[in-house]
């Protein structure tokens, strides 16, 4: 972060319009992570997206976004993010990652969770926690006066002792008009400068994070990333507005992957 960079300035008018593309995206996730169940396809899930997005009068962000063919992404087990819904069938145990990009009004809303396909194993339901968590540990960062560093390190601070590793190669990113918008928003701590963070930046904030090796790899179709060893990903979003006062989740939700709604205990869980 050695160069400066511009960061935009959402105004009070701005974050009213892109409020309302971020709640539409978060019911849209919600209604898709509901409908996954074993013996659906994920192409399936893929034109349920595109429906709900047609009757709410907004159109998907991501097709035919630098050629990406689905509505949304959807990406199974080992695949990190950028799936393509396709014929291949849900099978139970199976985790689902669903990322949702909505444009309405001008504005961008974007947000994703991991969904588990019926009854998943405890390395996987802690996989999951621990991303979730650190979604919320970086959210609880964006604060007027932090250090963006600050933000993207909290994601790695909370997986690491849980033996799971960050994906280095993709990363958040400001969003409004614009899908992708400055900064940069990594799940590790960046080396050098960093910018402060102010009132009305907005940030898409993303850990992506792996049971087992950090590596990935981007397969033929020139989208889906997959972890080099194979093991699963987890993967967490939500589109958050810097204020003067505590962090603004603009597309809310309720939890989904707590110690309490998985039944575990991540204190019997750490590694040095």
């Amino acid at each position: 972060m050695a160069k400066k960079i511009r960061i935009p300035i959402k105004s009070a008018t701005d974050i009213k319009k892109m409020r309302v593309a971020c709640e539409t995206a978060s019911e849209i996730l919600q209604l898709c992570a509901k409908a996954v169940q074993p013996g659906k396809t994920t192409a399936e899930i893929d034109a349920y997206a595109a429906e709900l997005m047609r009757e709410r009068d907004c159109k998907s962000a991501f097709l035919g976004y630098r050629g990406f063919p689905g509505q949304i992404c959807i990406s199974l087990n080992e695949e990190v993010v950028h799936g393509i819904g396709s014929d291949t069938v849900i099978k139970p145990g199976d985790i689902l990652k669903i990322d949702v990009g909505i444009t309405k009004g001008g504005w961008i809303g974007d947000n994703a969770t991991t969904v588990p396909a019926g009854e998943i194993d405890l390395e996987t339901k802690r996989l999951m926690c621990a991303t979730e968590q650190s979604l919320y540990d970086a959210i609880d960062q964006a604060r007027p006066g932090n250090l963006l560093a600050e933000l993207c390190g909290a994601v790695e601070a909370h997986v690491k002792p849980h033996g799971f590793t960050v994906v280095r190669e993709f990363v958040g990113h400001g969003v409004g008009r614009n899908l992708h918008e400055e900064p940069q928003v990594p799940n590790y701590r960046p080396s050098g400068r960093s910018p402060k963070l102010r009132p009305g930046m907005v940030l898409a904030i993303e850990p992506m994070v792996n049971a087992g090796v950090a590596g990935v790899t981007i397969l033929s179709d020139g989208w889906t990333v997959i972890t080099n060893d194979r093991k699963n990903s987890s993967h967490f979003e939500h589109t958050v507005l810097v204020t003067s006062g505590k962090p603004d989740i603009m597309t809310a939700r309720p939890r989904e992957a707590t110690e309490e709604l998985l039944g575990i205990n991540m204190q019997d869980d750490t590694h040095d």
